[in-house]
């Protein structure tokens, strides 16, 4: 890997955390302190290459932080982010996690493929869960329009497959985790390949509801115990 792009990340991010702290809702200063980041996320948090970078604009603060110090703390691998959060602060993490939370987030209609057997395999998933592995359905934790639930709850609708395939394969082996009890971490190993790629397909195809904000939380209970709403 190439260290001069890293490096430069890595100056750009040292120099924002000796930023002034005051911000806006759409306040500049804040989009200069994080340059770093919008190289891979995009402008306010709408990606270009929504793939590997997803949009993280308006995805509910709590989930944000949360991620920021799961990278931070090396729970969630990657070696660019590590580098970028290493010498933060918790402050700096929430202060970041508030900006783009408040952003207005990017949709990108999907390519809607042919019904089959996967989907409708997903759309089981997605909707009903499947009891006999154990797993409860997408909406039971993520929101009636899979939008969300404030304050640490992220939005499936409107992520690519390919992103949301990748997150739950590094849950199922390990190279992700979060706080414990890992209820996500959980899902993945319950279900097969097949079965994550199924599920993955059939969300990437949902249209984005008209209202797509997180709902109001924190939700009064969950299928499973969730360290991420503790």
């Amino acid at each position: 890997m190439h260290r001069t792009p890293l490096l430069v990340l890595l100056a750009l991010c040292a120099a924002a955390a000796t930023a002034s702290t005051e911000q806006s809702d759409n306040d500049p200063e804040m989009a200069e302190r994080l340059v770093a980041c919008a190289s891979c996320h995009g402008e306010a948090g709408r990606s270009n290459s929504e793939t590997y970078f997803p949009s993280i604009a308006g995805k509910p603060a709590g989930y944000l932080y949360a991620q920021l110090e799961h990278y931070r703390s090396g729970r969630r691998r990657h070696q660019i982010m590590e580098g970028l959060l290493a010498n933060l602060s918790d402050e700096y993490l929430r202060e970041i996690a508030d900006y783009y939370a408040r952003q207005e987030p990017k949709w990108t209609p999907p390519s809607l493929p042919e019904a089959d057997a996967r989907l409708e395999r997903g759309r089981a998933l997605v909707e009903d869960g499947d009891p006999a592995l154990g797993v409860p359905s997408c909406r039971s934790c993520h929101g009636d329009r899979l939008t969300g639930i404030a304050p640490t709850i992220p939005g499936l609708v409107g992520l690519r497959a390919e992103y949301l395939s990748a997150q739950l394969g590094a849950w199922r082996t390990g190279a992700r985790r979060a706080a414990s009890p890992d209820c996500m971490a959980e899902i993945a190993q319950r279900l097969s390949p097949a079965d994550l790629g199924a599920a993955t397909a059939y969300i990437a195809s949902l249209p984005l509801p008209e209202d797509h904000s997180p709902a109001e939380g924190p939700p009064t209970s969950l299928p499973l115990d969730c360290g991420v709403v503790q």
